[in-house]
């Protein structure tokens, strides 16, 4: 099972890939316009990104809620994503 630190981990690489400076950001970091301040493109890349490396999917309206919540909610997200797929298939 892939654990939140490891979703983290991923979700920062991916940032960092993005060219966000990802220096000053933590798990209580918002994804949205009061802290990372991505843009609904960059937030589909990073759920396409992470969709694709934890063969998990996201609505087109689970992306843009995901503005609203912080790095440590949206790898919690993730994680329970990935627990009920596994437990279920």
């Amino acid at each position: 099972m892939t654990s939140h630190d490891e979703i983290k981990a991923f979700a920062f690489e991916a940032l960092k890939e993005m060219n966000y400076d990802i220096s000053g950001f933590d798990g209580d970091t918002l994804l949205g316009p009061a802290g990372v301040d991505l843009e609904s493109l960059a937030l589909a890349e990073l759920g396409v990104r992470l969709e694709e490396r934890f063969g998990i999917r996201f609505s087109d309206d689970e992306l843009d809620e995901i503005a609203a919540l912080t790095i440590d909610e949206f790898c919690a997200t993730v994680a329970a994503r990935l627990a009920t797929a596994t437990t279920s298939g």
